[in-house]
């Protein structure tokens, strides 16, 4: 069974609807047994980062990613679902830039796409590690994203890039802990490929 993270945050019956494609029994959950207990935990997000770490730690999320990885259970989190997996994120305030703080499990900061127009929205290419799990057999596939900050920083074990306006990461696979930028719920099928890669290293 597949578990949808329900936090407040995500497209999550686009989600649901995604990955119950496969086959599989996917539900959408905010329940911390169910969540934990899963054979894989999607963890969406959209806004902004700090709404985002707000309403996590209220659905006790952070508790339960935290458990999994400790279990080596797979977590995968898709946009802002990617970003506070990271250990802050820069965001504007009514005057200046503030840091939000993550989860910290990568030592990178988030921060806005230097691109001459935001958000980041649309297909864009995905230049992925030649060993990658969840990218085999997607190369020259693109991607549907929708955007404005993202981490520029080489983390984890394996990673995969995207350029607008400047290269950043739009995937990072390290162990159970697998995040990407763009959507794949939202990508077609090059996205359920995607997801059908990710069941498979379940």
């Amino acid at each position: 069974m597949i578990a949808i993270l329900d936090y407040g945050s995500g497209n999550l019956r686009s989600a649901q609807r995604a990955f119950a494609h496969t086959g599989l029994d996917v539900q959408v959950t905010s329940d911390p047994r169910t969540c934990i207990e899963s054979d894989g935990l999607v963890v969406p997000g959209v806004g902004a980062f700090q709404s985002c770490m707000i309403g996590l730690e209220v659905a006790h999320g952070d508790e339960i990613i935290k458990e999994r990885i400790s279990k080596s259970r797979p977590v995968l989190g898709i946009c802002v679902g990617m970003q506070i997996l990271f250990s802050h994120g820069l965001e504007p305030s009514r005057s200046h830039t503030q840091s939000a703080r993550g989860l910290g499990y990568w030592d990178a900061e988030v921060s806005k796409i230097e691109a001459p127009v935001l958000p980041h929205m649309g297909w864009n290419n995905v230049e992925a590690d030649p060993n990658s799990e969840l990218f085999r057999g997607l190369s020259g596939e693109t991607f549907y994203f929708v955007h404005s900050y993202a981490a520029k920083k080489s983390v984890g074990s394996k990673q995969a890039w995207t350029n607008y306006g400047e290269t950043f990461l739009s995937a990072v696979e390290d162990g159970p802990l697998s995040a990407t930028q763009f959507h794949p719920e939202k990508s077609g099928k090059a996205g359920l490929a995607f997801i059908r890669n990710w069941l498979g290293t379940l």
